[in-house]
């Protein structure tokens, strides 16, 4: 019996599955807690066991994923780290993204670094690193180390290690652990925003294995890392960046598992996001560029994913500037009146029923503004934005009344786009509500909430829609067609066009179905995979406008934590072995300095003993000491003279295991 949790958005999803007979045996649901993530976490598990009527001591095995590390580096919340760049020019802060990662986080540039053959290029002082580090630990967390060429000679990564545990004690990130290609600047920034996350992933770690030891739950705990593959929470804590895209692509291993599909389309709605992605011979296509998250482009292998912010909790807008009805969806996300009006009945109802009143509809109609921690916050804000927070006198305010003036609004969209506050307003789970299809939350409040919003006025004055239903059914067409789009534009991306392509005539009046004299049909090859608990409202009008065939699976609104609990331990390795001149071949060697032989064999058998060795700990490290392996050699040639002259080659070896259960 396996236990999967998925920590998103929105929910934590929890799971109970039978490895023997490979079936779900229940599920839960609990609202993700952002203030403290362990109450989400512990209401998830303690519903799914008591759904399961199953002992806690039956679990043995748990498996968790999240989007706490990308939603951290989205939102500008890694801690404060220093930089170590050993080797490289004063400009290597503007190449790559370096600068703009580091944003206002010190730097150390120091020479040293090696060549391409791991060389050294000029020696590395470390007591003025031990001086440039004591003048900067106090300010920071953890420290990022990146050499010039420290995947072909890390010599001088280490010593920087051993200097800044040896002055601070604080945790330190090195580039060549994280990736073996080369560009220094690129990897650069993947050990800043590693450094960035260790003490964000650490604690949430630390609050899942409190949360299961309470329960009385000793079973190993396995973390999904952005590739779909799983790695313990030991390993995960030394690079959580590769946690990034965690939860996406859990989703991804989770729907190939519950559909048996090979190739497909896969699209997972949420309550904030609609992530996409392709998914070829059963596994999903990994991004070769290495994944973007925050604007920064990292060299972290993770799922080909295209997010949109488009989800049942997308902010409805009308475009005032247009004739006749153009809403828009997102990519804000806001509380659904409908889902407060459960706690607020009162203040929303009242709200509602007022503003209907009025014989002309207000710009903040319907709308109300939440602030969890009400007093916490207020004590904290000083000024014009501690003004917002007094004029709504408590948690829950209307936002009619509350920001009488522009400034205030202008204040509250900032204070939003921080997290103080939170907006309810109009979204999709309202419009679904209001036509029967979701019975969640509270139907009536839906049901007022669209029939003031269809009273709004378009740039010649008219009411957008004739009433509640109407509008409500609107909105279903609109995020149904917008989801379209996206899957679509996903489809062009995989084969070489630009995802504005979607935008062309021509497409959108094939979409459309209203070309006359000229034939034109868009559509997917594939299937379509619908997740997410909304996936069976919607998916099957999506797969009708791209003329594809759909497929829900049963759990598709828990599929990440199915994913999570399926999924393998999968690591790779690669050395690279170089030819400095002819009959010379060098191996580097992760760790060491490189080795040289004059036999080509030779040098590959040395490396192939050091991979394997490095696999076999680290398998044992990532929690699966049982495992198979696959060698690739790729060789780089050079044609002189007819003759094909060696110059570089990889091996890779790549282990894949099912990760050990409890004993």
């Amino acid at each position: 019996m396996l236990l999967g949790i998925d920590t998103g958005g929105t929910y934590t999803d929890a799971v109970v599955y039978d490895e023997g007979s490979q079936s779900v045996v229940a599920t839960a649901k609990s609202p993700t807690t952002h203030h403290d993530l362990a109450v989400g976490i512990c209401a998830a598990i303690d519903a799914v066991l008591v759904a399961a009527q199953l002992p806690a001591d039956r679990i043995e095995l748990v498996s968790l994923s999240t989007t706490l590390a990308t939603n951290a580096l989205v939102e500008g919340k890694g801690r404060p780290v220093c930089a170590v760049i050993i080797g490289f020019d004063g400009d290597v802060l503007e190449r790559a993204g370096l600068g703009e990662a580091l944003g206002a986080d010190p730097a150390i540039i120091l020479a040293g670094g090696h060549d391409p053959h791991g060389n050294p290029l000029a020696a590395l002082d470390a007591e003025l690193l031990a001086r440039e580090i004591a003048a900067v630990a106090d300010g920071v967390e953890a420290f990022a180390v990146t050499a010039q060429f420290s995947v072909r000679n890390p010599q001088h990564e280490l010593t920087a290690a051993d200097v800044v545990r040896a002055v601070t004690g604080k945790p330190v990130t090195l580039s060549h652990h994280l990736s073996a290609r080369l560009n220094g600047p690129k990897r650069a920034v993947t050990a800043v925003l590693n450094a960035r996350l260790i003490s964000i992933i650490d604690g949430l770690v630390r609050t899942t294995e409190a949360a299961l030891f309470e329960r009385g739950i000793h079973a190993p705990l396995m973390v999904v890392r952005g590739d779909g593959s799983l790695v313990s929470a030991a390993f995960v804590r030394e690079r959580p960046i590769e946690t990034i895209l965690s939860g996406p692509a859990a989703s991804l291993v989770g729907a190939a598992h519950l559909t048996g599909a090979t190739d497909a389309v896969i699209a997972d709605i949420g309550g904030t996001t609609t992530d996409i992605a392709v998914l070829r011979d059963g596994v999903p296509i990994v991004s070769v560029d290495g994944a973007t998250v925050g604007g920064h482009q990292t060299m972290v292998s993770a799922v080909a994913m295209r997010t949109h912010g488009l989800g049942g909790d997308s902010h409805v807008v009308h475009d005032e500037r247009a004739v006749g009805a153009a809403l828009q969806l997102g990519p804000r996300k806001v509380v659904p009146v409908c889902q407060l009006a459960v706690h607020e009945r009162a203040v929303v109802h009242a709200m509602l029923d007022l503003q209907l009143t009025n014989p002309m509809p207000g710009e903040l109609d319907g709308m109300l503004l939440v602030a969890e921690h009400y007093e916490q916050r207020l004590a904290a804000l000083e000024g014009v934005e501690r003004a917002v927070l007094a004029a709504m006198g408590g948690r829950v305010a209307v936002a009619a009344q509350a920001l009488h003036t522009r400034q205030l609004q202008r204040v509250m969209e900032r204070l939003v786009q921080r997290g103080v506050l939170q907006l309810a307003a109009f979204t999709p789970t309202d419009a679904a509500h209001v036509v029967g299809m979701q019975a969640t939350y509270d139907a009536g409040a839906a049901e007022k909430a669209a029939t003031l919003f269809a009273r709004k006025r378009d740039r010649l004055g008219k009411a957008i829609a004739a009433d509640g239903h109407a509008l409500a059914m609107l909105t279903i067409d609109t995020l149904v067609r917008r989801s379209a789009e996206a899957v679509l534009a996903a489809a062009f991306v995989h084969d070489g066009l630009s995802a504005d392509s979607v935008r062309q005539p021509v497409v959108q009046a094939a979409l459309d179905r209203r070309l006359g004299v000229a034939r034109a049909a868009i559509g997917l090859q594939l299937p379509l995979i619908g997740l997410g608990a909304s996936a069976p409202a919607y998916y099957p009008m999506v797969a009708g406008i791209l003329g594809a065939d759909v497929r829900i699976p049963d759990h598709a609104g828990v599929a990440n934590a199915v994913g999570a609990v399926v999924g393998r331990v999968r690591l790779s390795h690669e050395c690279i072995v170089s030819a400095p001149q002819q009959g010379q071949f060098l191996v580097h060697v992760a760790g060491e300095a490189p080795a040289m032989f004059t036999d080509l064999d030779a040098a590959l058998a040395v490396a192939r003993r050091h991979l394997l060795d490095a696999l076999t700990a680290d398998m044992v490290a990532a929690g699966a000491p049982v495992f198979e392996t696959r060698e690739t050699w790729r060789a780089q040639t050079v044609d002189l003279a007819g003759i094909d002259m060696f110059v570089e080659g990889s091996l890779t070896l790549t282990a894949s295991g099912r990760p050990e259960l409890a004993r």
